[in-house]
């Protein structure tokens, strides 16, 4: 029997609860319900074209995490219906965000998303006036941290936007000194189940994308008009070729993803709640540099996403194994000393010969890009290059490494430092 996925229906309620219904049809019928719960608020004072908007497209994007267990082919949206328009947008960020999990599962995409659309269907934006104030969408790492102190140093009025509520976002929101709203995102424990059947898929999901439409909402139902993301110009490089595309995992995070966004909310959703990123315009290195200039953070930061698992999280601020901490410990080696960098981490990186190849995948010199949210190939020669000038670490075994291997073939270092370090205007 033909699987189908159907998006079956989304609900309300007076405890500030909204909840997203999903069937899975075929051998068995299987039901999926995703939760949102907001601290206060009254969906009723949305006009109620508006708020069909907004919670329909929040049931398509929580889909994706449930779509993805067995990849139907066939999708049904129940008392909804999409342009083609629409439609071409969802077949978009499905395809494109879900590359990474397409590519580890060997998974043929191409025409396997096709929402379905109805011509004629009525998509006008609603108008809905917002005050001109910003939600900084806040995980608790380096670029939300710069973004907050470049809002402050502007004067201008925002809040912390948190999803789902961990200590370390706490403590930053608490140095960063402003209003905080938290949204709690509760995925159905169901799923967590599926993953580890037999015959079902698991993966990468785009959370960037998740994340920037239950801003949306957030924005609305609280009176912000803009919604402000960090992410960087890093995000537009991808990791591998794939069946003929680029296979990015920060896609939700690049520039393309953004300005889909942007047109979609604007065309069939609201024109008065505009969402993007602070820091487009730098690279990781360069927001790593600024970054160094607020120590006050340094001992509650942390963009090991180790972290943010719901299930088995981490138990200190950073595992010291993975590329993002690889990465990080790199790109702030090029600002800080050595006894500042190892207090962070609590260890010595580029001292564990484990981590060797890791870095030789960062520095692209071996297999792929790391499917994570680390900078270009460029950034990290150009970071080790710094590190190494300041001759602390020229003992240390990946330091040797990159002494031996990489150093010898680096041109145009200045040139480097002028694209990846430059000052750029912020879109404030």
């Amino acid at each position: 029997m033909e699987q189908v996925f159907v998006f079956d229906d989304y609900e309300f309620l007076q405890n500030g609860e909204v909840t997203f219904r999903y069937i899975i049809s075929g051998v068995e019928e299987i039901v999926f319900t995703e939760k949102l719960t907001f601290p206060h608020g009254d969906f009723t004072l949305i006009p109620e074209p508006l708020r069909h908007r907004l919670l329909m497209n929040l049931h398509l994007i929580f889909g994706i995490s449930y779509w993805k267990l067995y990849c139907p082919k066939k999708i049904k949206i129940k008392n909804n219906q999409l342009t083609k328009e629409q439609a071409d947008f969802w077949n978009v960020v499905y395809t494109k965000g879900l590359g990474e999990f397409f590519y580890r599962n060997n998974i043929n995409f191409k025409g396997l998303i096709e929402f379905p659309y109805t011509n004629g269907t009525n998509a006008e934006p609603v108008v809905f006036e917002r005050q001109n104030r910003s939600l900084l969408m806040l995980g608790g790492g380096k670029d939300s941290i710069v973004a907050g102190e470049l809002l402050k140093e502007k004067k201008k009025e925002f809040s912390a936007f948190v999803v789902n509520d961990y200590s370390l976002q706490k403590e930053v929101v608490q140095l960063l000194n402003v209003g905080e709203i938290i949204v709690k995102r509760t995925v159905d424990p169901k799923l967590f189940d599926f993953n580890k059947r037999p015959g079902t898929y698991n993966g990468h999901v785009p959370i960037s994308a998740v994340y920037a439409f239950i801003g949306l909402l957030t924005a609305i139902l609280f009176d912000y008009r803009f919604i402000i993301s960090s992410n960087e110009a890093s995000a537009n490089y991808g990791n591998v070729e794939y069946l003929g595309e680029r296979i990015n995992h920060q896609w939700s995070k690049s520039e393309e993803f953004e300005k889909l966004f942007q047109n979609y909310v604007k065309t069939y959703i609201t024109p008065d709640v505009f969402y993007f990123s602070l820091l487009r315009h730098y690279y990781e290195i360069k927001i790593a540099q600024l970054f160094s200039q607020y120590p006050k953070y340094f001992p509650v930061f942390s963009s090991c996403n180790k972290n943010f698992r719901i299930q088995e999280k981490n138990k200190t601020k950073w595992c010291g194994e993975c590329p993002k901490c690889a990465f990080i410990f790199v790109t702030l080696g090029a600002f800080l000393s050595k006894e500042t960098l190892i207090n962070i981490f609590g260890k010595n990186l580029f001292g564990d010969e484990t981590l060797i190849d890791l870095y030789k995948e960062l520095l692209g010199i071996k297999n792929v890009k790391p499917f994570e949210c680390v900078g270009t190939s460029d950034e990290v020669k150009l970071a080790f290059y710094l590190v190494y000038k300041k001759k602390e670490f020229t003992s240390e075994v990946v330091m040797r490494m990159f002494e031996k291997e990489v150093l010898p073939n680096m041109k145009n270092i200045d040139q480097l430092k002028k694209d990846l370090l430059s000052d750029k205007n912020l879109p404030l």
